[in-house]
């Protein structure tokens, strides 16, 4: 996705050779037209797939996945990292470390939003190592639910995150494929 590579391109910080930032238009401040252009992008990837949920986790994966959601008609659930008093019992928990926050979040999705009928499309902001996608598909096992796929904006392609979930057999469609962050400079997979 072009426009995508662009924004990074000309707004994105590279912070270090592991450490992208993108608050300018992804996970802090949220260009609309491009988040719109995102969902299309991934209902047209999945649009013959039979989704019947997006799930994402808090709180940047929220704005690709309700644009994708509305493109295929379908709910978004979001994974909360932190129980509530108001999300407390009948609910599927896994945990995920976060690379950039070097935290473990408890994440949570109430059971009466996700059920073994559904059809799941993930969509996250960032793939790295493949953490967050791992606890989002621990979640959607345990509702037993099934995936159609991985819907990621940024793929840090030099990381293991796409290798593993691909082993394990789940299709993932990045947007925009980082190859590397050396020397300060984005370069993207061809």
């Amino acid at each position: 996705m072009e426009l995508l590579k662009e924004k990074i391109r000309t707004e994105g910080i590279v912070l270090s050779e592991q450490v992208l930032k993108v608050d300018a238009f992804l996970n802090h401040q949220i260009d609309p037209r491009l988040m719109q252009q995102i969902g299309h992008a991934f209902a047209e990837r999945f649009r013959d797939q039979g989704i019947t949920k997006i799930v994402t986790i808090e709180a940047s994966g929220i704005a690709p996945a309700v644009m994708a959601g509305l493109e295929l008609g379908v709910p978004v659930i979001f994974a909360r990292k932190y129980q509530s008093l108001t999300l407390r019992e009948n609910l599927y928990i896994s945990k995920v470390f976060s690379f950039t926050k070097q935290t473990e979040s408890t994440i949570a999705i109430s059971a009466k939003h996700l059920h073994a009928n559904d059809h799941v499309l993930v969509i996250d902001d960032f793939l790295a190592n493949g953490h967050a996608a791992k606890a989002l598909l621990d979640l959607i096992g345990q509702a037993g639910a099934s995936v159609a796929g991985l819907g990621i904006v940024i793929e840090k392609s030099f990381q293991e995150g796409r290798s593993l979930l691909e082993n394990e057999g789940y299709r993932v469609e990045s947007l925009a494929r980082v190859k590397s962050l050396k020397d300060g400079k984005v370069t993207f997979v061809d």
